[in-house]
């Protein structure tokens, strides 16, 4: 085990034990939810727009499941605010991976990618681009 995975675990369990904006918005442009079955993971996001309707102002999050899942919550969380509606349509499973540190196994995949596919697919319904369901990360 190299130093740098062991302090991403500590960054991991850090953000699972003190989520960074954890909780609900008050007035949201949109909110989604989304869960992970296999692990059992549920998340919300609720994404505010700055007044351009393009930018993200602030977010807000909450769920339950595993260390993985509510890490990635936390930590993406951080660093939506400022991004474009397509930038975050624009971020991939190897973004997801790469906030918590690069080492999730493939078993964890789905767990570290469930908070970035809430947000995108929460995005697409906004924008008209998908039907209003919830997101399930079945295979």
């Amino acid at each position: 085990m190299s130093m740098g995975s062991d302090m991403y675990r500590q960054q991991i369990l850090d953000h699972y034990k003190n989520p960074r904006n954890y909780g609900e918005l008050d007035s949201p442009t949109f909110s989604h939810l989304g869960h992970n079955p296999s692990c059992g993971d549920e998340i919300e996001f609720d994404v505010e727009l700055a007044e351009d309707g393009d930018t993200i102002e602030s977010v807000a999050f909450h769920g339950e499941g595993c260390a993985i899942s509510q890490a990635a919550a936390s930590l993406l969380g951080q660093q939506l605010p400022g991004m474009t509606l397509a930038e975050v349509q624009e971020l991939d499973r190897d973004d997801a991976v790469e906030l918590l540190g690069g080492d999730i196994s493939p078993m964890r995949i789905k767990c570290a990618v469930l908070a970035e596919k809430v947000v995108q697919d929460g995005t697409e319904i906004y924008l008209g681009d998908r039907d209003d369901e919830t997101t399930s990360l079945e295979d």
